[in-house]
């Protein structure tokens, strides 16, 4: 969701009292109240921190959700209900459901076409939660090839989670498309070898940066990272598109 903005269009605080939030949303929704807000904190909608002395401190975040309940239910006339669940769709990097039925993975990691570029590899896409049935659902997997996949080492939950995240569902899906050619599981375990090399690599020249302190450093080694991924990524593809002869070229 985007950051909440003041009646003036000037970004608002990093945190506001519940007054302050009270007088952001007014303008927007004239029946809101300081009671209402704190009826959505009761029903888990927005879970605002609290000062030492226990007064709540929203942040800009917190803002958004709480258009997002007052929007919902005056123009889509929403339960709380379902729109929990639509908050917790988006929290897990979801979309939610139109109308009805389950939420839905981001069209733009399931509907990309060709190869990734240097944008491609987004830096939220480890943020998306799924589960198991969701990934299968999104991947068009059968719960037999996500078990060969986990066995083979190809993908699994978030390390220390129990959910899969947007990466393993690129992989899901990517195998899920080779298996209508008759490429099982049990065939790519040579992509995973082959992968594992390239990481060794791309870390020993983002080694030195990370042990340099400071912001910039960090930040140089995302860069550096990031870059040698999609190089790697074009060399490997050049490498096999060259290799199958120049018939594919055309």
């Amino acid at each position: 969701m985007s950051a909440g903005l003041g009646a003036s269009g000037a970004p608002a605080r990093a945190f506001m009292s519940i007054g302050e939030v009270l007088g952001q949303l007014r303008p927007e929704f004239s029946d809101i109240t300081i009671s209402k807000i704190r009826f959505l904190e009761a029903e888990g909608l927005v879970e605002p921190e609290r000062t030492a002395s226990g007064y709540r401190k929203f942040s800009r975040e917190d803002l958004s959700r709480l258009r997002y309940v007052l929007s919902a239910q005056r123009d889509q006339y929403l339960p709380l209900r379902v729109i929990k669940d639509h908050l917790d769709a988006i929290d897990r990097g979801l979309e939610p459901p139109a109308q009805s039925g389950s939420p839905r993975v981001p069209r733009a990691l399931v509907a990309a076409e060709g190869l990734p570029g240097p944008d491609a590899f987004l830096p939220d896409v480890s943020e998306i939660r799924l589960s198991r049935r969701e990934l299968m659902d999104a991947a068009g997997l059968t719960p037999e090839q996500l078990d060969q996949l986990e066995q083979y080492g190809l993908l699994g939950p978030r390390q220390g989670a129990s959910h899969y995240d947007g990466d393993a569902l690129v992989v899901a899906k990517t195998v899920a498309e080779m298996a209508r050619f008759g490429i099982e599981a049990r065939h790519l375990r040579p992509f995973k070898a082959a992968a594992e090399r390239e990481i060794g690599l791309v870390e020993q020249v983002v080694t030195p940066l990370v042990r340099q302190r400071g912001p910039e450093a960090r930040a140089r080694a995302d860069e550096v990272s990031r870059e040698l991924a999609a190089l790697s990524v074009k060399l490997h593809a050049t490498l096999v598109r060259a290799g199958l002869g120049p018939g594919l070229r055309r």
